[in-house]
C-alpha cells in the first residue's frame, strides 16, 4: 500500500507483466507528486478519476486492508469503490497491500488517458483494457473507464460482447455505441458530459483498433 507511484511507474516487473499500471501511473501527477504519492493512497482517496485505479480494475486487483486490531479483508477492487471520495475502507482501517494474478502470455493490454494538457492533469476520459486473443478470437477481456461515473467502473456489458468474437470493424462500432449505456459522466470544470460520452467512445475504438 505504501509503494510509492514512481515506483510503480519504473518497475521492470510489473511492466514486464502488467504494463497498464506503469503507464498510468507514469502519467500521474509530476515526478515531485509521483515520489509521495502511494497505490494506497490514490485508491482510498477514490476519486473517480483516479490513475491506478482503472488499471487495476482489468487486472482484477485485490485490496487487502488491516485494522487496528490486525483484522484483515480481501476486497475485490471492483467492489471497493462506493463513490467519489468514498470506499469500503472503516474508520480503522488502511490498505495494507493491493495484488493482482499474473496475466497470461498471450494478454495484451493498454492505458489511455486524456487530458487538458500533457502534465499535471486530472483524468478527462480514462481508459483501460487487458485483452487475450485465442487464434482470432477474444478469449477474455476487461475494460475499465475512469472519470466517466461517480467512481471508476468496468464495462461489463462491452466485455461480455467481446469474448468467444472475432474483432470486426461492426463489433468494434457495436461496443462503441454500448459504451454510452455503461458510463453516466457528469459537467465539470474540465469538460461537459457530453464530451465525455464522445471520447469515451473515441477511445475506446482507439484501444480496439
Amino acid at each position: 500500500g505504501l509503494t510509492t507511484i514512481s515506483e510503480t511507474a519504473s518497475s521492470e516487473v510489473i511492466r514486464n507483466y502488467a504494463s497498464t499500471l506503469p503507464n498510468a501511473a507514469s502519467q500521474l501527477g509530476n515526478p515531485l507528486v509521483r515520489n509521495r504519492a502511494t497505490i494506497g493512497g490514490n485508491l482510498a482517496d477514490a476519486s473517480p478519476a483516479a490513475d491506478t485505479a482503472v488499471p487495476l480494475l482489468v487486472l482484477e486487483a485485490v485490496v487487502m486492508t488491516e485494522s487496528e486490531e490486525g483484522n484483515s479483508r480481501e476486497i475485490h477492487i471492483d467492489r471497493f469503490f462506493l463513490g467519489p471520495n468514498q470506499t469500503v475502507l472503516r474508520p480503522d482501517e488502511v490498505i495494507r497491500e493491493v495484488f493482482f494474478p499474473k496475466p497470461g502470455s498471450n494478454s495484451r493490454m493498454a492505458y489511455i488517458k486524456l487530458g487538458l494538457r500533457n502534465a499535471m492533469a486530472i483524468s478527462v476520459v480514462s481508459v483501460a483494457m487487458v485483452r487475450e486473443m485465442e487464434k482470432n478470437r477474444c478469449k477474455k477481456a476487461r475494460i475499465g473507464f475512469g472519470a466517466v461515473a461517480p467512481r471508476p467502473i468496468r464495462a461489463y456489458g462491452i466485455e461480455e460482447m467481446l469474448v468467444g468474437k472475432a474483432i470486426t470493424e461492426e463489433l468494434v462500432e457495436a461496443c462503441c455505441e454500448r459504451v454510452q449505456k455503461e458510463i453516466s459522466p457528469i459537467t465539470d470544470i474540465r469538460a461537459t458530459a457530453e464530451y465525455r460520452r464522445s471520447m469515451a467512445s473515441v477511445l475506446l475504438r482507439r484501444m480496439m483498433e
